[in-house]
């Protein structure tokens, strides 16, 4: 957890994707804020890490239903339904660190 350890959210986020890829709800199960704030912080995060020659890669969100990938998506929140086939039933994106 965040108090726990004394560290910003910003870096608990990097510490927590540097060796995994996890969704926004793993994320903030993982760091102890909200999902809400977790896009927020990934936003951020990931200027960040361009200037230390990392980038967050983000595997995008997919349809259950009809399969479609949300790859035009720059957005990093879930999105609502899939425009394809209107299912709600979607996988959410999953986002880690990447050298």
């Amino acid at each position: 957890m965040l108090s726990e350890r004394h560290e910003t959210v910003r870096q608990a986020l990097r510490r927590v994707l540097q060796n995994q890829e996890l969704t926004a709800h793993e994320i903030s199960a993982a760091v102890g804020v909200s999902e809400k704030e977790v896009t927020g912080h990934l936003e951020a995060l990931s200027k960040t890490l361009r200037s230390d020659g990392q980038r967050l890669t983000v595997h995008p969100a997919t349809c259950e239903d009809c399969g479609f990938v949300f790859r035009k998506r720059t957005r990093l929140g879930r999105p609502s339904r899939c425009p394809k086939c209107r299912s709600e039933h979607l996988l959410p994106p999953r986002f880690a660190i990447s050298t």
